[in-house]
Protein backbone atom coordinates (compact mmCIF):
# COMPACT_ATOMS: atom_id res chain seq x y z
CA UNK A 1 0.00 0.00 0.00
CA UNK A 2 1.69 3.32 -0.85
CA UNK A 3 0.72 6.23 1.14
CA UNK A 4 1.51 9.49 0.50
CA UNK A 5 3.08 11.23 4.03
CA UNK A 6 4.49 14.39 4.70
CA UNK A 7 6.23 14.57 7.68
CA UNK A 8 6.77 18.50 7.69
CA UNK A 9 2.79 19.04 7.39
CA UNK A 10 0.68 20.68 9.87
CA UNK A 11 -1.66 17.26 9.81
CA UNK A 12 -0.05 14.61 12.85
CA UNK A 13 1.68 11.41 10.76
CA UNK A 14 -1.02 9.11 12.09
CA UNK A 15 -4.27 11.37 10.77
CA UNK A 16 -2.81 11.44 7.23
CA UNK A 17 -2.63 7.30 7.02
CA UNK A 18 -6.20 7.28 8.91
CA UNK A 19 -7.63 10.14 6.33
CA UNK A 20 -5.55 8.04 3.23
CA UNK A 21 -7.15 5.12 3.85
CA UNK A 22 -10.31 6.06 5.04
CA UNK A 23 -10.61 7.84 1.49
CA UNK A 24 -9.31 4.83 -0.05
CA UNK A 25 -12.21 2.44 1.89
CA UNK A 26 -14.87 5.27 1.20
CA UNK A 27 -14.23 5.52 -2.83
CA UNK A 28 -13.75 1.28 -3.49
CA UNK A 29 -10.53 1.29 -3.79
CA UNK A 30 -10.10 -0.47 -0.70
CA UNK A 31 -12.61 -3.20 -1.26
CA UNK A 32 -14.69 -4.95 2.23
CA UNK A 33 -12.47 -7.95 3.10
CA UNK A 34 -9.17 -6.31 1.46
CA UNK A 35 -6.04 -7.25 4.31
CA UNK A 36 -3.64 -4.43 4.92
CA UNK A 37 -0.37 -4.39 5.43
CA UNK A 38 1.07 -5.27 8.91
CA UNK A 39 1.84 -2.72 11.15
CA UNK A 40 5.53 -3.27 10.92
CA UNK A 41 5.31 -3.45 7.32
CA UNK A 42 3.47 -0.54 6.52
CA UNK A 43 6.33 1.56 9.04
CA UNK A 44 9.19 -0.20 8.01
CA UNK A 45 7.74 1.38 3.92
CA UNK A 46 6.86 4.60 5.00
CA UNK A 47 9.70 5.30 7.52
CA UNK A 48 7.23 5.87 10.40
CA UNK A 49 7.21 4.75 13.65
CA UNK A 50 5.43 1.37 14.10
CA UNK A 51 3.20 3.12 17.07
CA UNK A 52 2.05 6.21 14.49
CA UNK A 53 1.01 3.28 12.25
CA UNK A 54 -1.03 1.39 15.47
CA UNK A 55 -2.58 4.59 16.94
CA UNK A 56 -4.23 5.12 13.04
CA UNK A 57 -5.42 1.90 12.83
CA UNK A 58 -6.80 2.05 16.53
CA UNK A 59 -8.33 4.80 15.02
CA UNK A 60 -9.66 3.34 11.72
CA UNK A 61 -10.99 0.56 14.32
CA UNK A 62 -12.97 2.70 16.24
CA UNK A 63 -14.63 4.11 13.22
CA UNK A 64 -15.60 0.64 12.12
CA UNK A 65 -13.78 0.82 8.66
CA UNK A 66 -11.37 -2.00 9.24
CA UNK A 67 -11.06 -4.85 12.39
CA UNK A 68 -8.66 -7.01 13.66
CA UNK A 69 -8.69 -10.77 12.83
CA UNK A 70 -6.46 -12.14 15.23
CA UNK A 71 -3.10 -13.15 13.49
CA UNK A 72 -4.31 -12.69 10.11
CA UNK A 73 -3.69 -8.75 10.46
CA UNK A 74 -6.77 -6.11 9.67
CA UNK A 75 -9.23 -6.48 7.10
CA UNK A 76 -11.05 -3.73 5.89
CA UNK A 77 -15.38 -4.01 7.11
CA UNK A 78 -18.04 -3.55 5.08
CA UNK A 79 -18.98 0.19 4.98
CA UNK A 80 -22.04 0.38 7.51
CA UNK A 81 -20.84 2.83 9.89
CA UNK A 82 -22.65 5.31 11.30
CA UNK A 83 -22.37 9.13 11.65
CA UNK A 84 -22.61 9.25 14.74
CA UNK A 85 -19.60 7.34 15.27
CA UNK A 86 -17.99 8.37 12.60
CA UNK A 87 -17.16 11.40 15.29
CA UNK A 88 -15.83 9.42 18.20
CA UNK A 89 -19.17 8.65 20.12
CA UNK A 90 -21.39 5.78 19.85
CA UNK A 91 -25.52 5.40 20.97
CA UNK A 92 -25.27 2.16 22.64
CA UNK A 93 -21.76 2.47 24.48
CA UNK A 94 -21.30 -1.41 23.04
CA UNK A 95 -17.65 -1.68 24.28
CA UNK A 96 -18.06 0.08 27.73
CA UNK A 97 -20.66 -2.47 28.68
CA UNK A 98 -18.48 -5.28 27.73
CA UNK A 99 -16.17 -4.38 30.01
CA UNK A 100 -18.76 -2.75 32.52
CA UNK A 101 -21.22 -5.56 32.14
CA UNK A 102 -18.93 -8.17 33.63
CA UNK A 103 -18.80 -6.13 36.90
CA UNK A 104 -21.13 -6.71 40.16
CA UNK A 105 -24.32 -5.79 39.20
CA UNK A 106 -25.25 -4.45 42.54
CA UNK A 107 -27.59 -5.43 45.08
CA UNK A 108 -30.89 -5.71 43.06
CA UNK A 109 -29.60 -6.69 39.32
CA UNK A 110 -31.55 -5.64 36.09
CA UNK A 111 -32.22 -1.88 37.91
CA UNK A 112 -32.14 0.76 35.89
CA UNK A 113 -28.95 2.60 37.89
CA UNK A 114 -26.30 0.29 39.79
CA UNK A 115 -27.58 -0.20 43.38
CA UNK A 116 -25.43 -1.24 46.16
CA UNK A 117 -25.67 -2.17 50.17
CA UNK A 118 -25.96 0.64 52.40
CA UNK A 119 -22.23 1.44 52.58
CA UNK A 120 -22.69 4.84 54.65
CA UNK A 121 -25.10 3.86 57.17
CA UNK A 122 -24.61 0.07 57.84
CA UNK A 123 -28.32 -0.06 57.27
CA UNK A 124 -29.82 -3.55 55.83
CA UNK A 125 -32.83 -2.81 55.01
CA UNK A 126 -31.33 0.22 52.41
CA UNK A 127 -29.32 0.98 49.65
CA UNK A 128 -26.88 3.30 48.31
CA UNK A 129 -26.70 4.74 44.51
CA UNK A 130 -24.08 7.39 42.96
CA UNK A 131 -24.40 7.95 39.85
CA UNK A 132 -22.26 10.35 37.31
CA UNK A 133 -23.46 11.78 34.11
CA UNK A 134 -23.20 15.40 32.16
CA UNK A 135 -24.38 17.71 29.55
CA UNK A 136 -22.27 16.33 26.95
CA UNK A 137 -21.10 18.06 24.12
CA UNK A 138 -24.64 20.36 24.14
CA UNK A 139 -21.99 22.58 26.58
CA UNK A 140 -20.03 23.27 23.22
CA UNK A 141 -22.88 24.92 21.26
CA UNK A 142 -23.45 27.00 24.42
CA UNK A 143 -20.24 27.92 23.88
CA UNK A 144 -20.77 28.54 20.71
CA UNK A 145 -23.55 30.73 21.43
CA UNK A 146 -21.62 32.65 24.07
CA UNK A 147 -18.73 33.50 21.65
CA UNK A 148 -21.44 34.84 19.59
CA UNK A 149 -23.38 36.78 21.62
CA UNK A 150 -21.59 37.31 25.01
CA UNK A 151 -24.71 36.09 26.98
CA UNK A 152 -22.78 33.97 29.92
CA UNK A 153 -27.04 33.33 30.86
CA UNK A 154 -27.06 30.07 28.06
CA UNK A 155 -25.33 28.39 30.85
CA UNK A 156 -27.86 28.43 32.93
CA UNK A 157 -29.45 25.49 30.88
CA UNK A 158 -26.19 23.52 30.45
CA UNK A 159 -26.34 23.61 34.29
CA UNK A 160 -29.86 22.06 33.83
CA UNK A 161 -28.67 19.43 30.95
CA UNK A 162 -26.03 17.92 33.60
CA UNK A 163 -28.29 17.94 36.66
CA UNK A 164 -31.10 16.18 34.47
CA UNK A 165 -28.98 13.42 33.00
CA UNK A 166 -28.40 12.07 36.42
CA UNK A 167 -31.66 12.68 38.33
CA UNK A 168 -33.96 11.44 35.57
CA UNK A 169 -31.90 7.91 35.42
CA UNK A 170 -32.39 8.26 39.40
CA UNK A 171 -36.08 8.05 38.76
CA UNK A 172 -35.93 4.92 37.03
CA UNK A 173 -35.43 3.25 40.31
CA UNK A 174 -37.68 4.44 42.24
CA UNK A 175 -35.99 7.20 44.17
CA UNK A 176 -38.16 9.16 46.67
CA UNK A 177 -35.95 11.41 48.89
CA UNK A 178 -33.11 13.81 49.29
CA UNK A 179 -30.51 13.44 46.43
CA UNK A 180 -27.14 15.64 46.59
CA UNK A 181 -25.40 16.56 43.87
CA UNK A 182 -22.10 17.75 43.18
CA UNK A 183 -21.14 19.48 40.35
CA UNK A 184 -17.63 19.19 37.94
CA UNK A 185 -16.56 21.81 35.73
CA UNK A 186 -13.27 21.36 33.59
CA UNK A 187 -12.18 24.01 31.72
CA UNK A 188 -10.08 26.20 29.46
CA UNK A 189 -9.92 29.11 31.31
CA UNK A 190 -8.81 30.89 27.78
CA UNK A 191 -11.83 30.33 26.08
CA UNK A 192 -13.84 30.02 29.60
CA UNK A 193 -13.78 32.88 31.59
CA UNK A 194 -15.51 33.46 35.11
CA UNK A 195 -18.79 34.95 33.93
CA UNK A 196 -19.56 31.06 32.64
CA UNK A 197 -18.73 29.66 35.70
CA UNK A 198 -20.99 32.09 37.67
CA UNK A 199 -23.94 31.61 35.25
CA UNK A 200 -23.32 27.31 35.09
CA UNK A 201 -23.60 27.94 39.50
CA UNK A 202 -26.33 30.08 39.34
CA UNK A 203 -28.52 27.77 36.63
CA UNK A 204 -27.84 25.05 39.10
CA UNK A 205 -29.42 26.28 41.96
CA UNK A 206 -32.22 28.02 40.20
CA UNK A 207 -32.86 24.69 38.78
CA UNK A 208 -32.58 22.70 42.28
CA UNK A 209 -35.06 25.36 43.77
CA UNK A 210 -37.35 25.30 40.90
CA UNK A 211 -37.44 20.92 41.76
CA UNK A 212 -37.82 21.51 45.45
CA UNK A 213 -40.68 23.80 44.78
CA UNK A 214 -42.31 20.83 42.57
CA UNK A 215 -42.09 18.57 45.52
CA UNK A 216 -38.29 17.01 44.37
CA UNK A 217 -35.63 17.02 46.73
CA UNK A 218 -32.36 17.92 45.39
CA UNK A 219 -29.75 19.57 46.89
CA UNK A 220 -26.50 21.01 46.19
CA UNK A 221 -23.23 19.67 47.78
CA UNK A 222 -20.95 21.48 45.97
CA UNK A 223 -18.48 20.71 43.74
CA UNK A 224 -14.76 21.33 41.78
CA UNK A 225 -13.77 23.62 38.91
CA UNK A 226 -10.59 22.73 37.55
CA UNK A 227 -8.94 24.29 35.11
CA UNK A 228 -7.34 21.51 32.86
CA UNK A 229 -5.96 23.32 30.13
CA UNK A 230 -5.58 21.90 26.46
CA UNK A 231 -7.32 18.57 27.68
CA UNK A 232 -10.35 20.28 26.50
CA UNK A 233 -10.65 23.55 23.96
CA UNK A 234 -14.22 25.00 26.09
CA UNK A 235 -15.73 23.44 28.62
CA UNK A 236 -17.46 19.97 30.12
CA UNK A 237 -20.03 20.07 32.50
CA UNK A 238 -20.44 16.82 34.55
CA UNK A 239 -22.47 16.06 37.92
CA UNK A 240 -22.64 13.34 40.69
CA UNK A 241 -25.68 12.15 42.56
CA UNK A 242 -25.55 10.30 45.67
CA UNK A 243 -28.99 8.47 47.15
CA UNK A 244 -29.28 6.43 50.35
CA UNK A 245 -33.28 5.04 50.06
CA UNK A 246 -35.51 1.65 51.21
CA UNK A 247 -34.69 -1.50 49.15
CA UNK A 248 -38.07 -2.26 49.32
CA UNK A 249 -39.17 1.25 47.57
CA UNK A 250 -37.05 -0.42 44.44
CA UNK A 251 -38.18 -0.81 41.00
CA UNK A 252 -36.46 -3.41 39.62
CA UNK A 253 -37.57 -2.79 36.43
CA UNK A 254 -38.84 -6.54 35.74
CA UNK A 255 -40.17 -5.81 32.26
CA UNK A 256 -42.71 -8.50 31.17
CA UNK A 257 -44.45 -9.22 28.01
CA UNK A 258 -48.45 -7.76 28.73
CA UNK A 259 -47.64 -3.87 29.50
CA UNK A 260 -48.30 -1.28 28.10
CA UNK A 261 -45.85 1.31 27.60
CA UNK A 262 -46.38 4.96 28.02
CA UNK A 263 -44.41 7.80 26.71
CA UNK A 264 -43.92 10.96 28.13
CA UNK A 265 -43.72 13.84 25.53
CA UNK A 266 -40.24 15.68 25.77
CA UNK A 267 -41.62 18.79 23.79
CA UNK A 268 -44.24 21.42 24.77
CA UNK A 269 -43.92 23.92 28.09
CA UNK A 270 -44.34 22.15 31.36
CA UNK A 271 -46.08 24.04 34.14
CA UNK A 272 -42.45 24.13 35.48
CA UNK A 273 -40.84 25.17 32.89
CA UNK A 274 -40.27 28.76 31.77
CA UNK A 275 -39.81 28.27 28.17
CA UNK A 276 -41.05 26.19 25.45
CA UNK A 277 -39.06 22.68 24.57
CA UNK A 278 -37.85 21.43 21.68
CA UNK A 279 -37.64 17.80 22.76
CA UNK A 280 -33.21 17.54 22.46
CA UNK A 281 -32.14 16.61 25.53
CA UNK A 282 -28.48 15.70 26.25
CA UNK A 283 -27.81 12.85 23.81
CA UNK A 284 -26.68 12.70 20.02
CA UNK A 285 -25.44 16.59 20.37
CA UNK A 286 -22.48 15.28 18.83
CA UNK A 287 -24.70 14.76 16.04
CA UNK A 288 -26.69 17.39 16.06
CA UNK A 289 -24.70 20.42 16.27
CA UNK A 290 -22.01 19.14 13.07
CA UNK A 291 -25.22 17.94 10.98
CA UNK A 292 -27.40 21.58 11.76
CA UNK A 293 -24.40 23.79 11.99
CA UNK A 294 -22.44 25.81 9.07
CA UNK A 295 -18.96 25.43 8.51
CA UNK A 296 -18.54 28.82 9.35
CA UNK A 297 -17.94 27.66 13.13
CA UNK A 298 -15.33 25.26 12.14
CA UNK A 299 -13.39 28.23 10.71
CA UNK A 300 -14.42 30.74 13.84
CA UNK A 301 -13.77 28.36 16.45
CA UNK A 302 -11.28 25.08 15.75
CA UNK A 303 -10.92 25.21 19.63
CA UNK A 304 -14.60 23.66 19.49
CA UNK A 305 -14.19 20.15 17.52
CA UNK A 306 -11.69 17.33 17.54
CA UNK A 307 -9.39 17.71 14.31
CA UNK A 308 -8.87 13.94 13.90
CA UNK A 309 -13.23 13.66 12.61
CA UNK A 310 -13.07 13.80 9.25
CA UNK A 311 -13.25 17.02 7.88
CA UNK A 312 -17.18 16.69 6.00
CA UNK A 313 -18.39 15.32 8.86
CA UNK A 314 -17.34 18.67 10.84
CA UNK A 315 -20.24 21.77 10.69
CA UNK A 316 -21.02 19.92 8.01
CA UNK A 317 -25.13 21.59 8.14
CA UNK A 318 -26.58 24.75 6.48
CA UNK A 319 -27.52 26.87 9.29
CA UNK A 320 -26.22 29.60 11.77
CA UNK A 321 -27.81 29.44 15.73
CA UNK A 322 -30.11 32.50 14.73
CA UNK A 323 -31.53 30.91 11.55
CA UNK A 324 -35.45 30.09 12.51
CA UNK A 325 -35.91 26.12 12.43
CA UNK A 326 -38.44 24.99 10.06
CA UNK A 327 -41.61 23.92 11.21
CA UNK A 328 -41.09 25.54 15.06
CA UNK A 329 -41.36 29.41 16.46
CA UNK A 330 -37.97 28.67 17.70
CA UNK A 331 -34.40 29.55 16.28
CA UNK A 332 -31.99 26.88 15.24
CA UNK A 333 -30.05 27.75 18.32
CA UNK A 334 -33.26 27.60 20.87
CA UNK A 335 -34.00 24.51 19.79
CA UNK A 336 -30.75 22.76 20.24
CA UNK A 337 -30.08 24.61 23.80
CA UNK A 338 -33.30 24.12 24.86
CA UNK A 339 -32.87 22.85 28.46
CA UNK A 340 -32.84 19.21 28.54
CA UNK A 341 -36.70 18.52 30.65
CA UNK A 342 -36.88 16.74 34.15
CA UNK A 343 -39.97 14.17 34.38
CA UNK A 344 -39.36 14.13 38.54
CA UNK A 345 -42.53 15.73 39.38
CA UNK A 346 -44.47 13.67 37.11
CA UNK A 347 -42.17 10.23 37.75
CA UNK A 348 -42.58 11.10 41.79
CA UNK A 349 -46.57 11.73 41.95
CA UNK A 350 -47.01 8.57 40.02
CA UNK A 351 -44.70 6.62 42.38
CA UNK A 352 -46.95 7.89 45.05
CA UNK A 353 -50.23 6.97 43.75
CA UNK A 354 -49.39 3.47 41.43
CA UNK A 355 -46.47 2.54 43.74
CA UNK A 356 -45.45 -1.26 42.62
CA UNK A 357 -48.07 -1.10 39.64
CA UNK A 358 -45.30 0.59 38.09
CA UNK A 359 -43.30 -2.56 36.28
CA UNK A 360 -40.63 -0.30 34.77
CA UNK A 361 -39.19 2.69 34.25
CA UNK A 362 -36.66 3.95 31.19
CA UNK A 363 -35.29 7.37 30.29
CA UNK A 364 -34.25 7.03 27.05
CA UNK A 365 -31.20 8.79 27.34
CA UNK A 366 -28.12 6.82 25.68
CA UNK A 367 -29.74 4.56 22.78
CA UNK A 368 -32.76 6.62 23.03
CA UNK A 369 -35.75 4.49 21.59
CA UNK A 370 -33.50 1.35 21.90
CA UNK A 371 -32.70 2.06 24.94
CA UNK A 372 -35.70 -0.80 26.67
CA UNK A 373 -33.87 -4.02 25.19
CA UNK A 374 -31.54 -3.42 28.01
CA UNK A 375 -33.93 -4.36 30.46
CA UNK A 376 -36.40 -7.76 30.33
CA UNK A 377 -35.56 -11.04 29.58
CA UNK A 378 -37.95 -12.53 26.87
CA UNK A 379 -39.41 -9.61 25.85
CA UNK A 380 -40.59 -7.72 22.44
CA UNK A 381 -41.25 -4.32 22.25
CA UNK A 382 -43.90 -2.69 20.04
CA UNK A 383 -43.73 0.68 19.73
CA UNK A 384 -46.56 1.66 16.87
CA UNK A 385 -47.97 4.59 18.08
CA UNK A 386 -44.83 7.31 18.75
CA UNK A 387 -45.25 11.03 18.90
CA UNK A 388 -45.04 12.90 15.56
CA UNK A 389 -41.14 14.10 14.94
CA UNK A 390 -40.67 17.11 16.48
CA UNK A 391 -39.12 20.16 14.40
CA UNK A 392 -35.80 20.03 15.31
CA UNK A 393 -35.51 15.72 14.85
CA UNK A 394 -36.65 16.28 11.50
CA UNK A 395 -34.72 19.17 10.45
CA UNK A 396 -31.63 16.94 11.72
CA UNK A 397 -32.67 14.30 9.46
CA UNK A 398 -33.06 16.06 6.60
CA UNK A 399 -29.77 18.48 7.05
CA UNK A 400 -27.84 15.26 7.76
CA UNK A 401 -29.81 12.12 5.29
CA UNK A 402 -28.95 10.29 8.31
CA UNK A 403 -31.07 6.69 8.07
CA UNK A 404 -34.19 6.72 10.29
CA UNK A 405 -33.04 3.74 11.89
CA UNK A 406 -30.18 5.54 13.10
CA UNK A 407 -31.55 8.43 14.49
CA UNK A 408 -34.15 6.63 16.62
CA UNK A 409 -31.13 5.12 18.04
CA UNK A 410 -29.47 8.70 19.22
CA UNK A 411 -32.54 10.98 19.35
CA UNK A 412 -35.36 10.39 21.87
CA UNK A 413 -37.76 11.71 18.63
CA UNK A 414 -40.40 13.16 20.60
CA UNK A 415 -40.43 11.30 24.07
CA UNK A 416 -37.65 10.67 26.58
CA UNK A 417 -39.30 8.80 29.22
CA UNK A 418 -41.43 5.61 29.29
CA UNK A 419 -43.30 4.24 31.98
CA UNK A 420 -44.32 -0.21 31.88
CA UNK A 421 -47.58 -1.03 33.38
CA UNK A 422 -50.65 -2.73 32.97
CA UNK A 423 -52.96 -1.80 30.83
CA UNK A 424 -55.57 -0.89 33.31
CA UNK A 425 -53.52 2.14 34.67
CA UNK A 426 -52.52 3.95 31.59
CA UNK A 427 -55.36 6.46 32.23
CA UNK A 428 -53.83 7.59 35.32
CA UNK A 429 -50.57 8.10 33.75
CA UNK A 430 -51.77 10.22 31.10
CA UNK A 431 -54.13 12.59 33.55
CA UNK A 432 -50.77 12.86 36.01
CA UNK A 433 -48.63 13.80 33.20
CA UNK A 434 -51.29 16.17 32.19
CA UNK A 435 -51.67 17.90 35.01
CA UNK A 436 -48.07 19.24 34.65
CA UNK A 437 -49.00 20.27 31.25
CA UNK A 438 -47.32 17.35 29.37
CA UNK A 439 -48.52 15.28 27.16
CA UNK A 440 -48.57 11.36 27.75
CA UNK A 441 -49.90 8.65 25.24
CA UNK A 442 -49.61 4.96 25.10
CA UNK A 443 -46.89 4.47 22.06
CA UNK A 444 -46.58 0.33 22.42
CA UNK A 445 -46.90 -2.84 24.22
CA UNK A 446 -44.92 -5.68 25.56
CA UNK A 447 -44.95 -9.58 24.59
CA UNK A 448 -43.87 -12.71 24.77
CA UNK A 449 -39.98 -13.49 22.67
CA UNK A 450 -37.48 -15.98 22.73
CA UNK A 451 -35.15 -13.02 23.49
CA UNK A 452 -35.32 -8.98 23.75
CA UNK A 453 -36.02 -6.96 20.02
CA UNK A 454 -38.00 -3.94 19.43
CA UNK A 455 -40.35 -3.50 16.34
CA UNK A 456 -40.47 0.88 16.05
CA UNK A 457 -43.29 1.92 13.69
CA UNK A 458 -41.39 4.95 12.23
CA UNK A 459 -42.49 8.43 11.23
CA UNK A 460 -42.99 7.44 7.60
CA UNK A 461 -44.90 3.95 8.78
CA UNK A 462 -42.19 1.64 8.22
CA UNK A 463 -40.96 -0.48 10.71
CA UNK A 464 -36.99 -0.56 12.05
CA UNK A 465 -36.01 -3.74 13.92
CA UNK A 466 -33.45 -3.65 16.52
CA UNK A 467 -32.28 -6.54 18.96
Amino acid sequence: MQLDLDTNANTPVFQQIVDQIHFAINTGKLAPGTKLPSIRALASDHGVAANTVAKAFRQLEFRCVIEAKDRSGYLVKAANVSRYQARGVSSDKTEVHSVVDQLDSGAVPGAFCKITEDFLSGDPEKCNVIHSDGSGTKSIIAYLHYKETGDASVFHGIAQDSIVMNLDDLLCIGVNGRILFSNTVNRNALNCPGEIISALIDGSEAFMATMRDNGVEVYSGGGETADVGDLTGTVVVDSCAVVTMKKADVIANAITPGLAIVGLSSTGQANFESTENSGIGSNGLTSARHDMLCHDYAEKYPESFDSNVQQDLVYCGPYHLGDPLPGSQLTVGEALLSPTRSYAPVIQTLVKELGSEIKGLIHCSGGAQTKCLKFGTGTHYIKENLFPVPPVFSAIQQASGTHWNEMYKVFNMGHRMEIYLHPSQVDTVISVANSFNITAQQIGYTEPAEHNHLWLTDTNGDQQTYQ
